[in-house]
């Protein structure tokens, strides 16, 4: 093991930290991922993607990277949206989902009635 690893999980445990070991490597991958060019990219759908969409889904979320950077993508399956997709680029959140539609409506006949 590395002299600097283990210096950091003596941290972690004398602090009483050691259960966000998780936390710290998913942190650190998400570094270094930027420090090669690389945007993490995910996806929720409500159901599997198929090969073609999922595709034509990257080459779009390819408009927005910057020149030199690669998409890592991941996909989510999450059936409470009920359709449509939630994307998550880098910082940016965009929310396509039938559910957040529907919660909108709901909220706007609440408030007229």
């Amino acid at each position: 093991m590395n002299a600097a690893t283990a210096n950091l999980l003596t941290l972690l445990a004398e602090n009483g930290r050691l259960g966000k070991i998780n936390q710290v490597i998913n942190l650190y991958k998400l570094i270094m991922a930027a420090n090669r060019g690389e945007v993490v990219c995910e996806v929720i759908t409500a159901k599997p993607l198929e090969t073609d969409m999922k595709n034509k889904l990257e080459s779009a979320l390819k408009g927005f990277l910057k020149k030199g950077q690669t998409i890592l993508l991941t996909t989510k399956i999450d059936p409470s949206i009920i359709g449509g997709m939630l994307v998550s680029i880098g910082d940016k959140y965009i929310d396509m989902s039938i559910a957040s539609k529907i919660k909108k409506y709901n909220d706007l006949i609440q408030a007229t009635v």
